[in-house]
């Protein structure tokens, strides 16, 4: 799962995230939306965020046969010039039965931190880009664009559960090191 010249964004096998609604029906009209009006700048953002996505196989152009639910992406821009697209995924989150997989606490962090005799960080590259989703849940993970439809085949950014999954999954993957003190979020 780690990042290299021939592999820019790893992928962690093993530890797909579902997404569970808590609804009766098939899928709620309410997630179905249009797609936004944009600027030009917010467009040429869209674009790039596009290409790196599908180049890095974070997304797929879902095909005019397929079945659509969709939402819309925002451009999240931060004050240094860089840029994020965030699914506005607000009414899935809505519908979603949330993930209560407990995530450390930061003054409990912050607590252990200040005991440690060393201090190491490791980041991982776009960590929920790393998560890979399941078929079924790729469904609800649908954005439209000026361009076209696209699905995201690993977790994006804006979903509520997101966070929960990826401290489960790193749990997971380092027991070991937890057992000895780590702290890992």
């Amino acid at each position: 799962a780690f990042a290299s010249d021939k592999e820019p964004l790893g992928a962690i096998i093993g530890h797909e995230a579902e997404i569970i609604l808590n609804i009766e029906r098939h899928y709620p009209t309410l997630l179905r939306r249009p797609a936004y009006p944009e600027s030009p700048k917010s467009i040429e953002a869209l674009e790039t965020h596009i290409k790196e996505l599908l180049d890095l196989g974070v997304i797929r152009k879902v095909g005019h046969n397929e079945e659509v639910e969709i939402t819309t992406p925002v451009i999240v821009a931060w004050n240094n010039g860089t840029s994020r697209m965030v699914g506005d995924v607000r009414a899935l989150n809505t519908y979603t039965v949330p993930d209560r997989y407990p995530i450390p606490k930061i003054q409990i962090a912050l607590t252990q931190i200040s005991q440690a005799v060393y201090i190491a960080t490791m980041d991982a590259l776009k960590g929920f880009h790393q998560n890979v989703v399941t078929p079924r849940a790729r469904k609800y993970l649908r954005i439209i664009v000026h361009c076209g439809v696209y699905e995201y085949l690993r977790m994006p950014f804006g979903f509520k559960n997101a966070p929960s999954h990826f401290q489960r999954m790193m749990n997971e993957i380092f027991p070991e090191e937890l057992s000895e003190g780590w702290l890992i979020i």
